[in-house]
């Protein structure tokens, strides 16, 4: 069994903890099934990516900042500005996240989207968003401008995610893509969890669609170095 499948296996394991904490309301284990998730993800992608330079960079300051996130996150209820301080490290790993978006695509292409394909698609991308900032505004109070700024960020996160298509291998578009509409759904449900109406395992599905998302942007990322180490060969 190669290096890289016994580490997925223990983020998969770590999450199915996490998963399982959260069903049955453990929080004391919660601090820990949390806290290791992106640890062992950046040690996935140390050894998934063959090459470790600007797009291994870029993915492991987002995992960082992500990491940060998650460890704030679980306090947040104890301090509100905890929860602020939260969405910053996560708006700050999209920012890295669009970063390497823009980093992991080839140059030149015939082959992306044409003009009518992307503005149908860059369409439903932007109403999405604004139909979360729609539903969550009314419930924002004081937080209104910083969860606009994040939607804003997350959505255009999702956008330059959609056009690496034609622009890097079909596999590496096609995780990516889904791991950016995952985390944008996962987003969505934390705050309608959060500010609108609590809903019956939100925690589940949050964080379900949450490390289903970092896995996806990671091993699409790294999909992408691996094509682009073969061809300089």
């Amino acid at each position: 069994m190669s290096r890289t499948r016994v580490i997925f296996l223990l983020y998969a394991a770590a999450t199915a903890s996490d998963l399982l904490a959260i069903i049955q309301q453990m929080d004391d284990v919660r601090i820990i099934s949390k806290c290791v998730l992106m640890p062992i993800l950046i040690i996935y992608a140390f050894y998934r990516f063959t090459d470790k330079k600007g797009v291994f960079k870029l993915v492991l300051v987002a995992l960082l900042f992500s990491w940060a996130g998650d460890i704030l996150l679980l306090f947040d209820s104890q301090d509100q500005s905890l929860f602020v301080f939260g969405l910053g490290s996560f708006l700050i790993a999209h920012v890295f996240y669009i970063l390497t978006n823009t980093k992991a695509r080839k140059p030149n292409t015939s082959v992306g989207l044409i003009p009518t394909q992307q503005m149908r698609y860059l369409f439903i991308l932007i109403m999405a968003g604004l139909a979360i900032v729609y539903i969550l505004l009314p419930h924002l109070g004081d937080l209104k401008i910083p969860v606009i700024i994040y939607a804003a960020v997350l959505t255009f996160m999702t956008i330059t995610a959609l056009y690496r298509y034609g622009r890097t291998e079909t596999s590496s578009f096609s995780m990516v893509f889904m791991g950016a509409c995952f985390f944008m759904l996962s987003d969505a449900m934390l705050a309608i969890n959060t500010f609108v109406n609590e809903f019956v395992y939100a925690g589940f599905w949050v964080m379900l669609t949450y490390t289903s998302a970092q896995w996806m942007l990671v091993e699409g990322f790294a999909k992408h170095t691996d094509n682009t180490t073969t061809g300089q060969q």
